[in-house]
């Protein structure tokens, strides 16, 4: 290529991220990050990378997208990460329709992970490029409030309100939120809350304009063993229907009933992205051909 058709091409994806850049202007959008795109999860295949590698180029988005005027708020897991030190320290653990059995000694190891790891290295990641994030819990301000899961899975959690305030706070100030999905009761009891209900509940709270969902799959399967059948664009009825007749499996399932319930409650819009993917939020957000599924109000 030469320099006059690589300036071109290099001016042509500025010129088509401008739109979206004023669409999205002041506008909030929440990202829910887990699965293999996050430090110490599983490693990408088939050309897209993970792990550290992967932080990076998701703090560079996040950084972008508060440079241009977005308002950035991030939802975090942690679950493979609160797996391993779980093996570090000989507790194995134990798992319910997905979830994990969650006792005193598996919370405090989910506390000092996600809180203490996970959310931590996050901040750090996008703080790299300007002073930029700062990391909260849901226990902070009672910005999460909880009850107990009705499966008696011990400290595992429900969301059952959210004060969205500390977070307004810090958006109005031009910074990046990173939340740790740990709420509490009104006696101040922590429980561990599954991430992609947290991050929903919070979008719906914020009357986000957007909400993401960056995990380890390309995006919502017509046919989930069958990875070339993802589904570009569809709406909350239709989602509706793959989720009641099983096209939906697996660790998706939270996600839809999460996306479901924010659009329902007014938020705008929003998508499932894989988070191997390099910047696959800028490639979602600000050009017109997206790479995951896109799920219209």
């Amino acid at each position: 290529m030469s320099a006059t058709s690589d300036a071109d091409a290099r001016a042509a994806i500025l010129v088509e991220a401008l739109p979206y850049i004023r669409r999205f202007f002041g506008k909030v959008v929440v990202v829910k990050y887990g699965g293999a795109a996050m430090p110490g999860g599983t490693t990408g295949v088939g050309g897209k990378v993970s792990g550290v590698a992967t932080l990076a180029n998701f703090a560079e988005d996040l950084a972008l997208m508060a440079s241009v005027g977005m308002r950035p708020v991030v939802v975090h897991g942690g679950g493979p990460q609160v797996g391993e030190w779980m093996a570090r320290v000989g507790k194995v653990a134990e798992f319910r329709d997905g979830l994990r059995v969650t006792d005193a000694e598996t919370l405090d190891i989910a506390r000092m992970v996600l809180v203490g790891k996970v959310n931590r290295d996050i901040v750090g990641a996008i703080n790299a490029h300007g002073q930029l994030a700062v990391g909260i819990s849901g226990e902070d301000a009672g910005m999460i409030r909880a009850t107990p899961h009705p499966g008696g899975l011990g400290f595992v959690g429900e969301v059952s309100g959210v004060d969205p305030a500390i977070v307004l706070r810090l958006v109005a100030e031009g910074l990046v939120p990173v939340v740790a999905t740990i709420g509490t009761d009104a006696g101040g009891q922590a429980y561990n809350i599954n991430a992609d209900v947290v991050a929903g509940a919070l979008a719906a709270a914020l009357a986000a304009e957007k909400l993401v969902y960056l995990s380890d799959v390309e995006g919502l399967r017509r046919d989930p063993a069958d990875p070339a059948s993802v589904v570009g664009s569809l709406g909350v009825a239709e989602l509706e229907s793959m989720l009641e007749d099983g096209s939906v499996v697996g660790g998706m399932v939270p996600k839809v009933r999460s996306c479901i319930g924010a659009l329902r409650d007014g938020v705008a819009g929003a998508h499932i992205l894989d988070g191997r993917v390099p910047h696959a939020l800028l490639l979602e957000l600000l050009s017109d051909r997206g790479v995951g599924t896109m799920v219209r109000a």
